[in-house]
């Protein structure tokens, strides 16, 4: 059985933004203006910036929530799997991307974990013949077997933000998007989230694409970075390209990981002439090469 319902033709972007702008009917200025950039099936793409840059609002267009839901003022175009977001349904695009908001809490509409994602199935009118498979298999993807029956006002913050992406995993969209999902949890719940999404992409091939405040985790799993400065796509590319713009995006107040520091102030000194490191291994092997 395939892992997606709608699976994208090979070498499809599975989200491509042209020029696109957008202003909240509430709002003095865009929230987003002129953005363009691509996201390629089965790719792994933060996105960070500033309180206010306008991260939640590109996650809204990529799901669909805008225009479907939030009014504005809309310029460009949004595709998804290369389908308008202007012209499709809402429902129709929340079938092929998965979405975990910020507020978990307010995410969840039941009280035990199998129901949760038994929700979200029914709502979507799986076949019922294949409920229990999908149930079971999210359960197994997000190591959460044991929780099933579990009620979920008993459940760690780690454990309900796996619940929470088991839900999105069961409808086996072609790609999630998460807003902050580790914004409430200690670093080993952090990582742990981590680690089950980088298996999520790696297995299944799913799209990822994670607001995340906490850079330095972030950057050792993405693959590319998204940085947003009041709304503009300041940089967006390879993680290590993007941070080789470490200068530059702590001007923007972007506190950038202490092992990109370090290998700007080494560079710049000329004790060492190698790509940034993002993680602690190839920061250590930076360091080595340096005192050499």
């Amino acid at each position: 059985m395939p892992w997606c319902i709608f699976p994208a033709d090979k070498g499809q972007h599975m989200i491509r933004i042209s020029d696109f702008t957008f202003q909240y009917d509430s709002g003095r200025t865009p929230a987003l203006q002129n953005i363009n950039m691509t996201i390629a099936d089965g790719d792994f793409v933060g996105i960070i910036g500033n309180s206010g840059a306008g991260k939640s609002t590109l996650t809204y267009a990529m799901n669909g929530v805008i225009p479907g839901f939030y009014r504005g003022d809309y310029y460009g175009s949004v595709e998804v799997n290369g389908m308008d977001t202007v012209e499709t349904r809402p429902e129709i695009i929340a079938s092929h991307v998965g979405s975990v908001f910020q507020d978990i809490d307010a995410q969840m509409v039941a009280s035990v974990v199998e129901d949760e994602i038994l929700f979200g199935l029914e709502n979507f009118g799986i076949p019922h013949d294949e409920i229990e498979g999908r149930v079971t298999e999210a359960l197994a993807a997000c190591g959460i077997e044991d929780l099933r029956m579990r009620h979920i006002d008993t459940l760690s913050g780690g454990q309900r933000q796996k619940v929470a992406v088991a839900s999105i995993v069961a409808l086996r969209p072609r790609m999630i998007v998460l807003d902050e999902p580790t914004g409430e949890l200690d670093p080993q719940s952090s990582e742990q989230i981590f680690a089950l999404l980088s298996d999520i992409n790696r297995v299944y091939g799913t799209t990822i694409v994670i607001v995340e405040q906490k850079i330095a985790l972030l950057c050792a799993y993405a693959r590319k970075l998204a940085v947003l400065d009041h709304g503009h796509l300041a940089f967006f590319g390879p993680v290590r390209e993007v941070l080789a713009n470490g200068r530059a995006m702590e001007s923007l107040g972007i506190h950038v990981p202490r092992i990109v520091s370090l290998h700007q102030a080494l560079s710049e000194r000329g004790w060492y002439q190698g790509t940034a490191p993002v993680n602690m291994d190839e920061a250590e092997r930076m360091a080595r090469e340096a005192m050499q």
